[in-house]
């Protein structure tokens, strides 16, 4: 989301290299360029405005120690600031207040809604162990109904069907007890939206606020939408008390200024990001972290939690347990590891979290996805056999796979190549080397090791 926005603010810190001292003088090019990075990212002007009037403040006369450079010292000024933009410390939800816990979405049509709400649930399964009950109160279209009723069914969640006849108001509050009866943790209301806004759908979120009082009231915002989200969050923000906004389709080719624009309009805090369409594709807004991001400084900390969490730790030992009794790495191991990195994002997702420097290095995102998807496709077409025995693909069948998989046959043999490099490698980690590894899996320490 902030790629175009992280390329111009680092060329533009680039310009206070060599410099002993910032000032007035030597910061007025850069805040420029960052005033313009900042408007091409679609940031409201007022934004803006109030944003590089304080990074300059703070920067003029700021002394640099003999361990940074001016650049260094001008990137911590921005990270504090951009951190100050997005509200501050990490912001969550309330999920200490009298159960059951009501939380109600708006927002306008588009904007995700429905699948933000059978996100939100899973995230609180999932993570928060909590149970979670979901209704929809948009009458007017069933479909969104219908659509959240299955993505309850998938996420583990319970779903209310709407009485036959009943006003939104009056579905939302025989939810609500209906999670009372059920002993329910969480109620998740989903509401309609509209194209635009007018006065009849304010109306309605307040009457369905009013029924259920709601903990937790989040405005859906989808972060492509750009000066239009800063609108529409002005006008839910004056028609609710909001207490939150969820940010959707964040992994888009959105310029970013909803993120940093709808912070300061609403005043209350982004506390979750949409990054793709599955349910498993919502995770807490953190300030520091995001800033970090858009200044190319990488956020493993995050990269590191989306590893633990998708990577399936029993199919890595016992593919290391296969390798130690000799049996050997096959194509179905490797298929097995690829779709474990598509089930992280694939590598555009770990790349955007990897610091500017280290992200370098020539692997484009879209490419490398696009290579893993082929590599899959191209594994799938083979038999079993194959897969078991790769030494035994000849020619014909090199040429049998790659119609198969719709490709050309020089891209299996790449992949072929690939593999029995890697084969190798694997070969090469017999005995303790492995061992250790698989303690590492077990969250064990290998012998030898201090403590252990």
């Amino acid at each position: 989301m902030f790629e175009n926005l992280t390329q111009r603010l680092s060329r533009t810190i680039e310009n206070l290299r060599g410099r002993g001292r910032i000032t007035e003088e030597n910061i007025s090019d850069t805040l420029r360029e960052v005033r313009v990075a900042l408007l091409e990212a679609d940031v409201a002007l007022p934004v803006v405005r109030s944003f590089i009037e304080s990074v300059k403040t703070k920067a003029l006369g700021t002394e640099v120690a003999s361990s940074l450079t001016p650049g260094q010292a001008f990137i911590g000024i921005l990270h504090r600031e951009l951190v100050a933009l997005m509200g501050g410390p990490r912001a969550g939800i309330n999920l200490r207040a009298q159960p059951p816990i009501v939380i109600l979405l708006a927002g306008l049509q588009g904007a995700g809604k429905t699948t933000t709400a059978a996100k939100l649930a899973r995230w609180l399964i999932e993570r928060e162990r909590r149970r979670v009950l979901l209704v929809s109160t948009d009458i007017r279209r069933p479909a969104a109904m219908l659509q959240l009723e299955r993505l309850a069914g998938q996420v583990g969640a319970q779903y209310f069907a709407a009485p036959e006849g009943a006003s939104p108001p009056e579905i939302a509050r025989a939810a609500l007890e209906q999670a009372r009866r059920g002993v329910f943790d969480v109620l998740i209301v989903d509401t309609a939206g509209r194209l635009h806004v007018d006065e009849e759908l304010m109306n309605e979120v307040r009457e369905i606020d009013a029924a259920v009082a709601a903990t937790e009231r989040l405005f859906v915002v989808d972060a492509m939408a750009g000066q239009d989200a800063v609108n529409a969050a002005r006008a839910f923000g004056s028609a609710l008390d909001l207490t939150g906004v969820i940010l959707t389709k964040a992994d888009g080719d959105a310029r970013g200024g909803a993120a940093l624009s709808v912070r300061q309009i609403t005043g209350k805090p982004i506390v979750f990001l949409g990054v793709g369409e599955k349910t498993e594709a919502l995770e807490p807004f953190d300030p520091e972290r995001m800033a970090s991001r858009i200044l190319g400084m990488g956020d493993v900390v995050s990269l590191v939690e989306q590893v633990t969490r998708s990577v399936d730790t029993g199919e890595a030992e016992r593919i290391a347990r296969k390798v130690v009794k000799g049996k050997g790495f096959d194509l179905t191991d490797l298929r097995s590891q690829l779709e474990q990195l598509q089930k992280m994002g694939g590598l555009g997702a770990l790349l955007d979290k990897l610091p500017v420097a280290a992200a370098k290095g020539g692997v484009q995102a879209d490419k490398g996805d696009r290579e893993i998807r082929r590599q899959i496709a191209i594994i799938n077409s083979m038999t079993p056999r194959e897969r078991r025995q790769p030494g035994i693909i000849d020619g014909s069948r090199r040429r049998r796979i790659a119609k198969g998989a719709g490709v050309q046959v020089q891209d299996v043999n790449r992949l072929l190549k690939q593999f029995h490099e890697m084969q190798r490698m694997m070969k090469s980690l017999k005995g303790g080397k492995l061992r250790r590894m698989m303690n590492a899996f077990r969250g064990g320490m290998p012998p030898g090791f201090p403590g252990s």
